[in-house]
């Protein structure tokens, strides 16, 4: 077996470096001590289309874990690759048993150095790879208001339990545009109570803006959320019981959504409504410390946003802007400060020392 770094898991150190906001961007300089003395080579691009990225190190299990698996499902994109990446090395870096994450990856369309970059940027890594047949939703998806929730791979969370196989139970869904800065297994190891699904619930925000008017005005429609107190819940971050979710045939009651959504619109996003029009209101509430979300800003402007005080477990920059983009523009968020250190471009380290 190659030689590994076993490491602490650093749970609740970025949280106290960015209890305060705005960020500071001399944090940049602290989150990078996590890496070092890591050995990392380069990785050559067979083509100029190909990104490039340093070996990650392996990373060794303590000497209490156990032998429960952890399932995490991510999608393999190659827009989002340098995200994937960056979210991978973040959960294996801060857990205390890395060799028991198992990941699943799921993509739409076959893009060899995709795979190959995984591979080779994490040698070590305990993965599965399914393919998801993108004509499964491309009738069911209508126009949103912005047309990266459009694509179709976007749409696989709704499906992850029809195509996962029978001996994984529950998983942790997570996008590709966060890093986690907390041990993976404090939120594998959260009690569902009896729910099909946990994540973090924000009822402070507007819910009645999710949907159109047109919704609210019919009666029907307006009574499912009679008798819950509905609240947003944003589907980047999710625990989820497969078996529950194919057992309630879950999926089918989010298409139904969908294919009135096709006709009549009654929401203006891309695959968050017909989650929340199933289940707002009946999921098990999450810690927010697992998802503080919004780091992208809106989905229109993708303006910078500051991180609000307390814990943090994970750091997700949902909206349209990305950490690695502001990076190689030069005009960084503080936020993306945070990521940076995950990040295993080859030329990241360059963008951030030309700022």
């Amino acid at each position: 077996m190659a030689s590994c770094t076993t490491l602490p898991v650093f749970l609740g150190l970025l949280s106290l470096l960015i209890f305060l906001s705005p960020i500071p961007n001399t944090v940049a300089a602290t989150a990078s001590s996590y890496s070092g003395g890591i050995r990392l080579g380069i990785i050559r691009k067979p083509s100029s289309h190909v990104p490039t990225f340093r070996q990650a190190p392996a990373f060794c299990n303590g000497d209490s874990c156990g032998n429960e698996r952890i399932h995490v499902t991510m999608t393999l994109d190659a827009n989002y690759l340098r995200g994937t990446m960056a979210a991978v090395l973040s959960i294996i870096q801060q857990s205390a048993c890395p060799e028991n994450v198992e990941f699943h990856f799921f993509w739409g369309r076959f893009e060899p150095h995709v795979l190959s970059n995984i591979k080779s940027t994490f040698p070590y890594l305990e993965f599965r790879t399914y393919r998801f047949d993108c004509n499964r939703v491309r009738g069911k998806i209508s126009k949103s208001i912005r047309q990266a929730l459009d694509q179709p791979l976007n749409y696989v969370r709704i499906y992850l339990a029809d195509i996962l196989p029978s001996d994984v139970k529950r998983i942790i869904y997570l996008d590709s545009d966060l890093v986690v800065v907390g041990d993976i297994a404090r939120l594998w190891e959260i009690d569902l109570k009896g729910k099909v699904l946990g994540a973090p619930e924000y009822c402070h925000a507007n819910f009645t803006k999710y949907f159109t008017e047109l919704f609210w005005s019919n009666p029907v429609w307006a009574k499912t959320f009679q008798g819950k107190r509905p609240c947003y819940f944003n589907t980047g971050v999710m625990v989820l019981d497969v078996e529950m979710w194919r057992q309630g045939d879950y999926t089918q009651k989010v298409e139904d959504w969908m294919e009135v959504q096709k006709h009549k619109r009654i929401y203006h996003l891309g695959s968050l409504p017909p989650f929340l029009l199933v289940l707002a209101g009946n999921i098990k509430r999450v810690d927010h410390r697992w998802n503080r979300h919004g780091l992208g800003g809106d989905n229109i402007e993708g303006k910078c946003r500051n991180l609000h005080p307390g814990p943090i477990s994970l750091l997700h920059w949902s909206g349209k802007g990305k950490p690695w983009l502001r990076i190689d523009l030069r005009k960084p968020c503080s936020a993306d400060y945070l990521w940076a250190p995950y990040d295993l471009h080859h030329s990241s380290t360059d963008s951030l020392e030309e700022q």
